[in-house]
């Protein structure tokens, strides 16, 4: 297996993958997301590849203060392969290499499952109360 970032081309297979992991929420373009990161100078997607094949990803970015992963997915199919906790590391490496101290994530309430995957990575829960505002208007309410 090897990590590497993603290329535009990947688009597709990536978007796919998050698909397939039920990452992707109503509310979310996963293409335009993938886009975004893609250009940004502060973000970036990270690839797993095994044969040839994408079977893990994580958008990382950060606001130089935190750094935050996103669409962190590992194919079904592979599951308990490490691909997971690779990709994790991965990310951490990109934030690190970048001098950000500090790296977070959210699991949406309907994902709860992942949780221990994360706690044996050494994350915890930082019990915050989260407030958004939507500054587009989008299908969701």
């Amino acid at each position: 297996m090897i990590i590497r970032s993603a290329t535009l081309e990947d688009e597709a297979c990536v978007t796919e993958l998050w698909r397939s992991c039920n990452l992707v929420a109503s509310y979310n373009d996963p293409s335009a997301d993938f886009r975004f990161a893609m250009i940004g100078p502060n973000s970036a997607v990270l690839v797993a590849e095994a044969g040839g094949r994408i079977c893990g990803s994580v958008m990382v970015g950060h606001d130089g203060h935190r750094g935050w992963l996103y669409y962190v997915a590992s194919a079904p199919h592979q599951e308990r392969n490490g691909i997971g906790r690779a990709i994790v590391e991965a990310g951490e490496q990109w934030l690190r290499n970048r001098n950000v101290p500090k790296v977070q994530l959210m699991i949406r309430d309907t994902n709860t499952t992942v949780v221990p995957f994360y706690e044996r990575l050494g994350y915890e829960d930082a019990p915050r109360i989260i407030m958004s505002k939507w500054l587009h208007q989008t299908d969701q309410a």
